[in-house]
């Protein structure tokens, strides 16, 4: 035993310990089972085959660990004391592997032998599990006062491998040991290689598991002893990187999976959806039938849609909108069919339809006709308002100013010339309508058209409805609807085609050569004031005298050359010598207008003769021999000529051809008022279409007599008559207002219109409640020197200017040179080319001042410009229209512009902000050659 023990603690000096065999020790199997059977030669045998320590390999002296008691605890921490085999704990690893104390006690070879001769199932190669790690993990510990063994599953690892297949194969519930048969737990993480190295201390993966510096304050091997290597570690690692690839595939086969669900389900939903559209769209088509190629309309719901070439829809809308939906249509009747290709629906007995065609070309146009066919069914189709950024033009001026028809909103109201001021439509209407993208609309005369336009629902109706004034004359019993829409590629074309109209029909050199004097020379109105008596003689030969500075034209007197209005002839109280005085302005190179009228006071002689010869209109449903009054200027109750009369034209041109003769006249303002002027009961010999009928015939009769301008138009007049724009208020909105009017005008087919005076025709600080025409206005006072100035710079481009005060009359030397500079301009740049597109005008029903889109109609930006326009196609103008201002924002249509102000040269197709326009200049360009260089 002595010997025993000095050997012991001579192993225990050099770093070993006779009771614990290495981890790479190995000893002859037949050798080891006979020291297995004499404990008491084990440590003289293990010490004399043992290998050296690993610290004498490492070269290196590794502490030792004793726990004597858990009370007491006592550290050894030197290599000179003779440790006992119970002073080494379970788990002390040595060569970096973890081995628990008694591994020498077993038969490993036997537990080897008879675990292969044992079935065994197949494994994953993630979870084959060595045995002899299996039984290193469920040895127990000799029972050795002080020492703590780990024999309990809550001392060893959660994940420590069973024993099961190591016992004998004759015991099925207890191994070897004596320890009970557990379940195996397979550890997908331990690899062949681990499965040959004992479990290692726990991480503390949760709160339940500790670190292995937790775990080695319980062990007797030291914390240098119980770390990892970093090869041991490295394989971990390695081993986890090649799981971690399939458990990606895994969730990545899980998330197509579920994609896939996601996908067939949206699918799924897809599919019912183009279903039901099919079946929407099919039964659609079922009922929408192809007329003329380029027509499709369904009878059913009545939408009305027009293709292009391209057989791009331009147009939809709604046909039959008061018709419901209760009634099936079919095809007309043989005997309600026509002979010339149209086609015919009814709706029975409520409404017939007539669809025709008619090709021209580039041109193709289209016949609506409704028919109502019960009392109180007013014929209604809707159009869409705006569409493809396409803009609705027309109408003439409207109550609200809108530019565009597009931005009016307004409900029904009887289309015919009135005051916009009071009435929704102004003094010069046409019945067409053109839209930006190539759509042009033309309604019948003889239709009782109201419009009206609804932003909010996006579309604007035409609508046939009698009423009490405007379409009082039942031409039908029943109203119809009758209009044709034109489509072509081209906006500007298709608006030649829509108001073509040779003017050059009948017109005479002496007439041509007036229209050339009347866009040369300026009109100068002679200053009135509301009463007849303002008027005479000497103010006109002073007036005359005062214009002839700024050059010569055509000297307008009001209605108060006569006493009453409806006279015709001169008042010699107020007038002895007027025959002298004209003499003088014809040899200064004035022309003298005369303004008349169709209405005759009923303080003149000639209404009593008019009433004898009954050629005034008369009341409604009364004797022919009462005629109708109403009220017009200054005179309070008045007749009106019965144009439809065929006496009142003759009685009418004797007078006026009394009046040429006897006093050198050679022209004449008509002015007519607008329809609204009518008596209210109004009847005529013949029954008039409506009330702007009876100012184009009037118009039409007057034509030989020499009329400069006329105050109302529904037709183009006969050149050299130009149409005047609405009486504007002096104010800065009455000269927005006057822009308006003439491009307005000019989008409807007037390409002769002559503006207001400049600086306003009167002056109100109210709004009128009733119209301008009911009151004979005074001339304002004189206008502030700035809207002056910037009312005579937009007059300049216009195609006639009008005057009543003169520059001269603000005695300001800033007035003066401006009103020069702009005679020069006019002279030198606008008349020119006023002249060069005369004959287009002519020709083509193109008007001289024009909106940009007409320049540009594809671009986008020349639609939405309202506060400029063009002389021809070659001159650019942008006024200032609001006071105290001298910048702008200026768009430029394709091309290359000089700048009238400094001449510089800008290009087109672009805005330009910010542009300075001082207070004696107008922004204006001329547009220069293509292939012109900056």
């Amino acid at each position: 035993m002595a010997h025993s023990s000095e050997s012991g603690a001579a192993q225990a000096l050099n770093g070993q310990h006779p009771e614990l065999a290495y981890a790479d020790e190995d000893t002859d199997e037949d050798e080891r089972d006979e020291l297995l059977d004499k404990p008491e030669q084990r440590q003289l045998m293990r010490a004399m085959s043992r290998k050296q320590s690993l610290s004498e390999r490492r070269n290196v002296e590794l502490p030792l660990l004793k726990v004597i008691d858990e009370k007491e605890p006592e550290v050894v921490a030197t290599n000179s004391a003779t440790p006992s085999p119970e002073a080494f704990a379970p788990g002390l690893r040595r060569n970096s592997i973890s081995m628990p104390s008694g591994i020498n006690a077993l038969d490993l070879e036997a537990l080897r032998l008879r675990h292969q001769m044992q079935p065994q199932d197949a494994l994953h190669e993630e979870i084959i599990v060595d045995d002899a790690t299996s039984s290193l993990g469920t040895l127990g510990t000799p029972s050795t006062p002080g020492i703590t063994a780990p024999t309990t599953s809550a001392n060893m690892p959660d994940k420590a491998i069973n024993f099961a297949n190591a016992s004998s194969a004759n015991d099925d519930s207890d191994d070897e040991f004596g320890n009970a048969k557990r379940p195996v737990h397979r550890d997908r993480f331990r690899s062949r290689r681990r499965a040959s190295i004992a479990p290692l201390p726990a991480l503390r993966l949760n709160s339940k598991e500790m670190l292995a510096s937790d775990f080695d304050s319980h062990s007797v091997a030291s914390n240098q002893a119980s770390i990892t290597s970093v090869n041991s570690l490295a394989s971990l690692l390695r081993e986890k990187m090649q799981a971690f690839p399939q458990l990606i595939r895994k969730k990545k086969r899980e998330t197509k999976d579920y994609k896939i669900k996601i996908f067939v389900i949206i699918m799924f939903f897809i599919i019912i959806s183009l279903i039901g559209y099919a079946y929407v769209a099919y039964h659609q088509q079922v009922l929408t039938k192809s007329y003329f190629q380029k027509i499709k309309f369904n009878s059913h719901d009545r939408i009305f849609r027009i293709l292009s070439h391209e057989d791009k829809e331009v147009i939809s809308g709604q046909l039959g909108v008061t018709l419901g939906f209760d009634t099936a249509p079919f095809h007309c009747l043989e005997d309600q069919r026509r002979n010339d290709g149209s086609v015919c629906i009814e709706w029975n007995g409520i409404a017939r339809l007539h669809l025709n065609f008619e090709d021209k070309g580039v041109f193709r146009c289209y016949t609506l006709q409704w028919q109502s066919l019960t009392p109180g069914l007013l014929p209604t189709d809707c159009y869409e308002l705006k569409r493809d950024n396409g803009l609705w033009f027309g109408g003439g001026v409207t109550k609200g100013q809108e530019w565009s028809l597009s931005y009016a909103n307004f409900d029904f109201a009887p289309y015919a010339s009135g005051d916009s001021k009071i009435h929704q439509f102004g003094n010069g209407v046409k019945r067409y309508f053109i839209n930006s993208i190539g759509v042009a609309m033309q309604v019948s005369e003889k239709t009782p058209l109201q419009l009206g336009a609804n932003r909010t629902e996006n579309r604007f109706c035409l609508r046939a409805a009698n009423d009490e004034f405007t379409f009082v004359n039942h031409l039908t019993p029943l109203p119809q609807l009758d209009y044709r829409i034109c489509t072509t590629e081209d906006m500007r074309s298709l608006h030649m085609l829509m108001t073509q109209q040779s003017l050059w029909d009948g017109l005479k050199e002496q007439e041509f050569n007036v229209l050339h004097s009347l866009l040369e020379e300026p009109v100068w109105r002679i200053p009135h004031a509301e009463t007849p008596e303002s008027l005479n003689e000497s103010i006109i030969c002073d007036y005359s005298e005062s214009a002839i500075a700024m050059g010569l034209g055509h000297i307008l007197i009001n209605e108060f050359w006569q006493e009453n209005i409806g006279d015709f002839t001169v008042d010699k109280a107020r007038f002895p010598t007027l025959k002298d005085t004209i003499d003088v302005l014809h040899r200064r190179g004035f022309k003298v207008v005369l303004t008349i009228q169709p209405f005759i006071s009923t303080d003149s002689d000639n209404f009593k003769d008019a009433v004898k010869q009954k050629l005034l209109i008369y009341e409604r449903h009364s004797e022919r021999s009462i005629p109708a009054l109403t009220r017009y200027k200054s005179s309070s109750s008045a007749g009106v000529l019965d144009i439809t009369n065929n006496a009142s034209v003759p009685w009418l041109l004797e007078k006026l051809q009394r009046l040429r003769e006897e006093y050198g006249v050679q022209s004449f303002y008509l002015d007519l008022g607008t329809g609204y002027n009518l008596p209210h009961y109004y009847q005529c010999r013949q029954t008039l279409d409506n009330p702007d009928t009876y100012a184009r015939l009037f118009t039409a009769s007057l034509e030989g007599a020499g009329l400069m301008a006329v105050s109302t138009a529904s037709v183009v007049p006969k050149p050299p008559t130009f149409l005047s724009t609405p009486p504007a208020n002096a104010t800065w909105e009455g000269l927005r207002e006057t822009l308006g009017a003439v491009l307005n005008y000019g989008v409807i087919g007037y390409p002769f219109v002559l503006p207001g005076v400049i600086g306003g025709d009167y002056l109100l600080q109210r709004p009128l409640s009733k119209m301008v025409s009911f009151y004979s206005m005074a001339q304002p006072p004189l206008p502030d020197p700035e809207l002056f100035i910037r009312w005579l710079q937009l007059a300049t481009f216009m195609p006639a200017m009008q005057f009543s005060h003169l520059p001269s009359e603000y005695r300001s030397d800033l007035v003066t040179r401006v009103a020069q500079e702009l005679k020069e301009v006019r002279q030198s740049i606008v008349i020119p080319l006023l002249k060069k597109y005369l004959n287009p005008s002519m020709n083509e029903g193109l008007p001289l001042v024009r909106p940009l889109w007409m320049m540009d109609p594809h671009d986008p930006a020349c639609l939405i410009v309202s506060d400029e326009f063009s002389v021809g196609e070659e001159l650019i103008v942008a006024p200032i229209l609001h006071a105290k201002r001298e910048k702008r924002e200026v768009y430029l249509p394709q091309g290359v512009w000089k700048d009238g102000i400094d001449g510089s040269l800008r290009k087109g197709s672009r805005w330009m902000h910010g542009y300075r326009v001082p207070k004696d200049k107008i922004a204006y360009f001329r547009k220069m050659p293509d292939n012109t260089r900056f």
